[in-house]
């Protein structure tokens, strides 16, 4: 029999000597279950983003394979899980559209399945925000072990980076600086393993995110996924999430204010991807913790960029894990005073405590604090005209001459146009102007894609110029670089100030006075916005009716309207 003395969720299905007891246990010994397995133990749910469609977590099932022994080992009782999978490569229009559904699987199946604790295994960009945001409205023990990073991309004698060397590489095609043929060769070179982008772009950054949070092992984040080290920590995570069940060591306890002020600051001194702000103020929503994009700003002010990694420096993430991995970055922030230490972590210690050995092996890589990447540059939150409710650009990635400008709008009504009319020699556009483009915020697409790092004119490129300010309601991705502006909010679609700028207009950008201001007057505004009308919908059924309907804007995390909030997991009525 089971040691555990307290009753778990679960023996509400498992333990009770009705028909109902004796349906769940029966059903469940067809797959050759000893009776013993139904004695109380912790049920521990393990929930897999796994899918042959999304590359970087094509690996989760061995993964899942090593999670069972632990839990066994621990005296637990494992039952792994499918949910929905969101392949960042391949599914379209865009992953954020189906970030919010994959959530709503994640919790659903907690909550109506009979589990005491949770180990979510993600990887991939938006698997990583829908799992956690799922899992923190059930609010039961939860863990997380992500995917890892894919091993270095190798070409032509140099390190590649997902992501980052293919806007390069794309560019620099249609510049003629490189042949079609080595293009189509680097395409064979970049993915050499599974995991997800090697580069600190989104996926990498979540993982990131997810350690400071508290909400893995210490050092997980950055383990390579072909790394038997990769195995081995999730091997132990099996162990301590049955530990965490009998400590009722719940995500509300780790995820705190506290928790996730130190997840904006470690996010800047790792130039992590601005996707993060997205993310983090809708898993924070979930939680009841106030969190807002203007956080971003200010909690990072003052925080310098120590990690050198593409696309914002030189390396890549298996050199930042051979040099120490997060826990450097971390024990520099609290050297420095700039983390709060009272915090938990999964592993019942706090998180400055699990760092405050770590040593760095490379200060290459991860720079001391006397020596950045850069300083002071994390994620800047713009105000203005243009965007009342915020906009953000990633200083640490543009050109710093563009930091401050001003130049003429050149606008492009949807992504169809700016495609067509990049291409054109007769496009009336220069160095100097701002290319705006609508239609690509959360309603306006609909699900915010990835295009706001959009290619410059094929003109402007054959000049040798590789940099210009954008601007627009989409999002980028976290391996992108560029003077570009995000996240506009109010969108265009819902009839924010984006929507109403015309060619012409000039436009003002001062991202150290943190301004975004569209130079018209406040009446011909009014003008504009009297004589706009909406956009009809995408689509007038499903999911994407519901999510366009109840979609919030960016600088809200754009959750649905309806998940704000938590209803825990109350054991649900019988099912028969």
């Amino acid at each position: 029999m089971s040691d555990d003395k307290k009753k778990y969720r679960s023996a509400e299905w498992f333990g009770a000597g009705s028909k109902d007891g004796f349906n769940h246990r029966s059903w469940m010994k067809n797959q050759g279950r000893p009776h013993d397995q139904f004695d109380g133990r912790p049920v521990i749910g393990i929930c897999n983003s796994w899918s042959e469609l999304t590359p970087c977590n094509a690996h989760l099932r061995d993964v899942a394979e090593r999670v069972k022994r632990g839990v066994y080992e621990a005296g637990g009782f494992p039952l792994e899980f499918p949910v929905m999978s969101l392949g960042e490569t391949l599914m379209r229009p865009t992953t954020m559209l189906f970030r919010n559904l994959m959530a709503m699987d994640v919790e659903e199946s907690i909550r109506a399945y009979p589990l005491d604790g949770i180990v979510l295994l993600s990887g991939c960009d938006k698997t990583q925000p829908a799992m956690l945001m799922g899992a923190a409205s059930c609010d039961l023990p939860t863990l997380v072990i992500t995917s890892g990073p894919m091993l270095n991309g190798k070409f032509q004698g140099q390190d590649i980076g997902s992501g980052t060397d293919v806007w390069r590489f794309s560019e620099d095609v249609r510049a003629g600086k490189m042949t079609l043929e080595d293009f189509m060769e680097a395409e064979n070179c970049m993915s050499r393993s599974n995991g997800h982008c090697m580069t600190m772009g989104t996926a990498s950054t979540m993982a990131s995110m997810t350690e400071s949070l508290g909400m893995t092992l210490p050092g997980a984040s950055a383990i390579p996924a072909v790394d038997a080290n990769r195995y081995r920590v999730s091997h132990l995570a099996g162990r301590r999430i049955v530990e965490m069940v009998r400590e009722d060591l719940k995500m509300s306890k780790i995820m705190t204010r506290k928790a996730f002020e130190n997840a904006v600051r470690i996010n800047a001194a790792i130039g992590g991807s601005t996707n993060a702000i997205i993310h983090l103020i809708a898993m924070a929503g979930r939680l009841g913790v106030e969190l807002t994009v203007q956080d971003f700003d200010e909690l990072a002010r003052g925080v310098p960029l120590l990690v050198n990694l593409k696309p914002n420096g030189q390396y890549l993430m298996e050199d930042y894990y051979y040099a120490g991995g997060l826990p450097v970055v971390v024990k520099a922030l609290n050297d420095a005073g700039l983390l709060n230490e009272d915090v938990v972590t999964v592993n019942g210690h706090s998180l400055t405590e699990n760092s405050k050995d770590a040593r760095n092996f490379n200060e290459d890589v991860i720079r001391p604090w006397n020596n950045p990447v850069n300083k002071d540059v994390g994620l800047a939150v713009l105000r203005g005209n243009l965007c009342p409710d915020g906009a953000v650009i990633k200083p640490s990635a543009a050109t710093p001459e563009l930091l401050k400008h001003r130049g003429r709008a050149v606008v492009f009504e949807d992504i169809e146009e700016l495609r067509r009319e990049v291409e054109n020699d007769d496009l009336d556009i220069d160095e100097t102007c701002v290319m705006v483009l609508k239609g690509a915020g959360p309603k306006g697409y609909p699900g915010m894609p990835e295009v706001g790092n959009f290619p410059l004119p094929a003109k402007i490129l054959k000049k040798g110029i590789t940099d210009m300010v954008r601007i627009s309601d989409a999002r980028m991705s976290g391996t992108a670089y560029g003077a570009v502006v995000l996240h506009v909010s109010p969108e265009s679609a819902a009839g924010g100030p984006l929507a109403l700028v015309q060619t012409g207009d000039m436009i003002e950008l001062d991202v150290e006075a943190r301004r975004l201001h569209l130079d018209i007057s406040d009446a011909e505004m009014a003008k504009r916005k009297a004589a706009w009308t909406p956009p009809p919908r995408s689509t007038e059924r499903g999911y994407v009716r519901l999510y366009h309907d109840h979609v919030m804007q960016a600088h809200e995390g754009a959750d649905l309207d309806f998940l704000v909030g938590g209803s825990g997991a109350p054991v649900p009525r019988e099912s028969h």
